[in-house]
């Protein structure tokens, strides 16, 4: 049987989509999901206009992305805030 990668920009069509796949990632206890799935939108939406609305280095986001390198937070805000994004992560209450 053949297999083909993953590709999630098949499923993220709409910003509810985005929103949701976003927020999902955000609360794996990886950090690097969230990463990747940062990434996933940022390709989606075009790095190199994410880049330029963020005002970061286009080969540095591909890095960042790609997991060779580790973003600092304030790298992950610009990405947000260029792409448009927040995170609503769920609230869990123990009993």
């Amino acid at each position: 049987m053949e297999t083909t990668p993953y590709d999630p920009a098949i499923f993220l069509k709409t910003d509810d989509d985005i929103a949701h796949y976003l927020n999902e990632a955000y609360e794996d206890a990886d950090p690097q999901v969230f990463i990747i799935a940062l990434g996933d939108v940022a390709k989606i939406k075009g790095v190199a206009n994410v880049a330029k609305q963020a005002n970061l280095n286009r080969e540095s986001l591909y890095k960042v992305f790609s997991g060779k390198s580790k973003p600092q937070w304030s790298t992950v805000q610009k990405v947000m805030k260029a792409l448009d994004v927040q995170i609503n992560p769920s609230c869990h209450v123990h009993a």
